[in-house]
């Protein structure tokens, strides 16, 4: 890693001369994310120099303190002291200006000339976004800048640009969490979503409940990895007064940066039932938990101090943040407690709330308590915004959601007239793994999104008209810290995903370019050297596309890099070196091999790809989907169950696909009549994600791809409590037989076990390769 990282600094320098003081350097408006309009002009280009100043309209205090951030840019990107003034001089001079005509105030125009460079902000936010332009465009190198002369015209596609951040699970400092609130101000974005409570821990200090914080910050202990039953016993906590809370909001006002406060109800409440044990359906004692997941105990819906508790809790929270939008969670609040609690079942019976084919009474009951809380923020003129589980029992009357479990949150919402934040966890998920190479990482909580993942999301969903699509109001990247102990961890989650996420918030899509992409993000990574944050670096290694070609009967691998440097590679696991095969055009495997693949540059080699290819008689060959994947995990689609490549324990990264409310039913063409006795496929089980193995697989054979004659099938138990998670291979054999097509039907659990939180739901299964012999 460390080798990677000096090598990572080289050619991003541009070489080492372009490091060097008192060198002259280019400017490139070609920054992420990246600007809605570049023109060239003929106005001559503007050097900027010692003695050029910075100026703000007199008496502005607000371009003020725009106009010392630039000189603080311009400062440690080139070591130069740049004076901040109210008095224009007649050149030589960056100036800050208002009154830009446009309906979205955060447009912005920067015109570049041989005497200034001119930047006009429909706002004060508008003139900060351009400055940010600006300091991304400078290289990261001491000496004068040369801006060529341009013409820049800029607005965000969203309004709404945020980034969560939850400090529950780990607490972070102040500092800390000032120094997020820079960062995202280096991508453009303009909300800090900050999850304050869990069942982890209370985070915010609420005066009038003082023991929230006193007893109910402080968990005794912290489950060691996923789960595992055993805990290191160490006391962990921590909270932030109002005052520092004030002061945080303060901060990341200044940067134009508005801080959304969440209060996470009525769920994920443990923390403050163990302080207030009463306002819980069984009255416990309660711990706050030292474990993740979800806990069944939550906020008593049927008892009024419960009420008074969320309006207390949220009368200080308004005063604190002063924020149109306050959220109040909504998401994973198991019913358990519910469908038992005489004071809620009461409640339900007082409402009149009954089963419907939509809701259960107990989903309305939650919307109840959900209803109270958008009608206490709206009398402080506030609004409310909830997680997509809001939709359920009926969405309260004004309320944005936030869409996480998938666009199906969204494209309801809209459709219903109410405004969405897209933020699903298939792409914007930042505690999920950026590699598959999982055992050289550290811990996650699991998933699989890298950079290119974020990057070719699409937030406004197709299946909206023009008119709904106005209800998608902007995009989110969520970060839980359940596996995230360290500040410099969060940096290595967050970025360069950060990047590709500013881009999706900011720039129109038909501008939008991954391969493009990668070249400017080489500069902005530039920045991150100069704040010293710790970046994720796998975008510097080998980039393999993999591509089933069942017409070749091959896999066709195409490799690239960030730079275009040479790639060396192997195909029986030997390290590629400069003496290997140089990769030049696509391969096309055949067979079963060792693909190892490096970026070999002149001061030093990438850390090398491996991949292993399998290859049976299902390899390659044409397949036929007879029941449709799940949407929300099609990835690749069906060429994913004969490509060869086999899953790792961890369904999100693409090579697996899934099957929910109906059987894979699959059917290889083998494409000439061919001999078999063997058939299976591989299964992940994550048990609490309501992923869990076959109930049955069948194989059946025909000769013309319409008669089928079954050969072997196999029923298997329903899973129980003490059922393991992991990667399952689920082998049939059989005499010989001599098919064409191969169908291969596995069945899923269509009702979860009583004993599991999702009793009576059908189950997911995700499946990767099918194999026959």
């Amino acid at each position: 890693m460390k080798k990677q990282y000096i090598l990572g600094l080289f050619f991003l320098c541009g070489g080492l001369f372009a490091c060097s003081p008192g060198t002259v350097n280019q400017a490139n408006f070609e920054v992420i994310p990246l600007p809605q309009d570049i023109q060239a002009s003929t106005t001559g280009d503007f050097t900027l120099t010692d003695n050029t100043v910075i100026v703000y309209p007199k008496g502005n205090e607000v371009m003020k303190r725009n106009a010392e951030f630039l000189a603080e840019y311009i400062g440690e990107q080139t070591g130069k002291t740049i004076q901040v003034t109210d008095e224009a001089p007649s050149s030589n001079a960056i100036v800050l200006a208002l009154g830009l005509s446009d309906s979205n105030q955060e447009a912005y125009r920067l015109e570049v000339s041989k005497q200034q460079i001119t930047l006009t902000g429909a706002s004060e936010a508008g003139v900060f976004y351009g400055i940010q332009t600006l300091r991304k465009a400078m290289p990261t190198a001491q000496g004068d800048v040369v801006f060529p002369a341009t013409v820049v015209n800029d607005y965000p596609r969203f309004a709404y640009r945020g980034a969560h951040f939850d400090v529950s699970r780990h607490f972070f400092t102040a500092d800390s969490v000032k120094r997020f609130i820079d960062m995202l101000a280096l991508h453009n974005i303009n909300r800090l979503h900050w999850h304050l409570t869990d069942d982890q821990g209370w985070r915010i200090e609420i005066k009038k409940h003082p023991k929230l914080t006193e007893i109910g910050s402080k968990r005794s202990g912290t489950v060691i990895g996923h789960n595992s039953g055993e805990y290191d016993n160490t006391p962990y906590g921590g909270f932030y007064t109002q005052e520092e809370a004030k002061d945080i909001v303060k901060y990341a006002q200044e940067r134009h940066i508005t801080v959304i406060p969440e209060i996470d109800m009525p769920g994920h409440m443990q923390a403050a039932l163990t302080v207030y044990p009463e306002l819980g359906c069984t009255g416990g004692p309660y711990e706050v938990w030292k474990q993740w997941g979800i806990s069944d105990d939550v906020l008593c819906a049927g008892n009024d101090k419960t009420l008074e508790f969320i309006d207390d809790v949220l009368g200080e929270i308004v005063e604190i943040f002063p924020s149109e939008y306050i959220h109040v969670g909504g998401d994973e609040c198991p019913k358990v407690r519910w469908e038992k609690c005489p004071k809620c079942q009461a409640r339900i019976k007082a409402l009149g709330l009954k089963d419907d084919t939509h809701h259960t009474a107990e989903q309305k009951l939650q919307s109840f308590i959900i209803n109270h809380a958008e009608k206490f923020l709206n009398s402080k003129g506030r609004q409310m915004i909830g997680w997509d589980e809001t939709l359920e029992g009926g969405l309260a009357p004004n309320a944005t959601i936030m869409s996480w479990r998938g666009i199906e949150g969204g494209i309801e919402a809209a459709k219903q007239g109410h405004d969405a934040i897209m933020t699903p966890s298939s792409h914007l998920y930042f505690d999920y793994y950026q590699t598959t190479d999982t055992e050289n990482e550290p811990i996650a909580i699991g998933g699989y999104i890298p950079v290119d993942r974020v990057y070719n999301y699409e937030p406004v969903p197709s299946a909206l008209t023009p008119e709904e699509a106005k209800h998608i109001i902007g995009v989110q990247a969520n970060l839980w810290t359940e596996y995230i102990p360290t500040f410099r961890q969060v940096e290595y989650m967050e970025l360069p995903r950060m990047a590709a996420l500013s881009e999706i918030q900011w720039t129109m899509p038909e501008k939008k370019n991954y391969d493009n992409f990668l070249k400017r993000l080489t500069r902005l990574i530039n920045i991150y050297d100069t704040e010293n944050y710790n970046y994720a670096k796998h975008v510097f290694g080998v980039r393999a596309t993999y591509l089933p070609n069942t017409a070749e009967n091959v896999l066709d691998v195409v490799l690239s890099t960030i730079d275009d440097a040479p790639i060396y590679y192997t195909l029986d696991g030997s390290e590629p070196t400069a003496s290997s095969e140089r990769y030049t055009d696509t391969l096309k495997i055949d067979k079963s091999c060792t693909l190892k693949a490096a970026a070999i540059r002149a001061n030093g080699s990438s850390n090398a790809l491996t991949e292993e290819i399998a290859f049976n008689k299902a390899t390659m060959k044409p397949i036929t989907m007879l029941q449709p994947i799940n949407e929300k995990y099609k990835y690749e689609g069906a060429n994913t169950l004969i490509d060869g490549l086999t899953g790792t324990n961890n369904y999100r990264t693409g090579r697996w696909i899934a099957f929910y409310k109906n059987d894979m039913e699959a059917v290889i063409d083998l494409q000439e009549e061919t001999s078999i006795s063997k058939a299976w496929v591989r299964t992940d089980v994550v048990i609490v994600d309501e992923v869990l193995d076959l109930r049955k697989l069948t194989v059946a054979v025909s000769a013309d791809g319409k008669n089928y004659k079954e050969v072997k099938s196999e029923t298997y138990p329903v899973a129980t409590k003490d059922a393991k998670d992991g990667i399952y291979t689920h082998e049939l054999t059989f005499e010989p037989t001599n098919a064409r097509y191969v169908k291969i039907i596995a069945q899923p659990e269509y009702h979860i076990p009583a004993w599991h939180w999702g009793k009576g739901d059908p189950a997911f299964i995700f499946v990767d390769e099918i194999g026959l012999e």
